[in-house]
């Protein structure tokens, strides 16, 4: 095992190991084809947002939830008239996204394979729990990896657990593309939190740039993660 001071580093998987918000986008564009006849495009996402901000505590993270969320606007749109055929469109293109290939993200194999057995490597990852396996199982990583949590979110509560099984928050890194859920809590634990910024975030997961804070790193990509490593021990 290594000397180096970091000894547990987590991975967020969507958008940080491979694609997931693309497909998202592309769904919701489908959805607002849809009820094109009752409201403007940029009125439904508006209101598609506002239903899964409110639904996330009772739904989780992940396609079932964003499915729901999407029925539960299409009623409020049409004001409870949308027609049953656009109600089984909307649940067939939430199913498609359970069908998306896994588009792992640059540098991801080579950084993973230099780290494994060097380090205790974790996934963590929030989401329904078969799509998540189902994207592990394609991307064809799972042997990188340690252990995998999948978790109902990612709070410093779940952090201090997971960094907890190894040698402690001090000792741990999270690597993530959300600073609300991979970056932000894990440094509240004492971990460090190294930022890769991806093109697409979901808006429920933008907050400031704990820029203050001295365990926070920001790479522009996994490529620039290995010397940052380094540049640490």
């Amino acid at each position: 095992m290594t000397l180096h001071p970091i000894r547990m580093i987590g991975f967020d998987a969507d958008d940080t190991l491979w694609q997931n918000e693309q497909f998202y986008r592309l769904t919701e564009g489908q959805f607002q084809a849809l009820l094109t006849d009752y409201a403007e495009g940029e009125h439904i996402s508006e209101r598609l947002l506002e239903a899964e901000r409110r639904n996330l505590g009772h739904y989780g993270f992940g396609i079932k939830g964003f499915t729901l969320s999407m029925i539960e606007t299409a009623l409020d749109v049409t004001e409870g008239k949308v027609p049953g055929k656009v109600i089984g469109e909307i649940l067939s293109i939430g199913r498609n996204l359970l069908s998306h290939p896994v588009e792992t993200m640059p540098h991801v194999h080579e950084v993973l394979e230099a780290l494994a057995g060097q380090y205790y490597l974790v996934l963590i990852t929030k989401g329904d729990l078969f799509d998540q396996e189902r994207k592990l199982a394609q991307s064809g990583l799972g042997d990188f990896f340690d252990s995998v949590e999948i978790v109902s979110d990612k709070t410093a509560t779940t952090y201090r657990r997971i960094f907890g099984k190894g040698d402690g928050p001090e000792h741990a890194m999270m690597v993530g593309n959300s600073l609300k859920s991979d970056i932000v809590p894990a440094i509240a634990t004492g971990a460090w939190g190294v930022f890769v910024p991806h093109a697409l975030t979901w808006a429920l997961e933008h907050v400031e740039k704990p820029t203050e804070a001295p365990r926070f790193k920001e790479i522009a990509h996994l490529g620039e993660f290995l010397p940052l490593l380094d540049s640490l021990g």
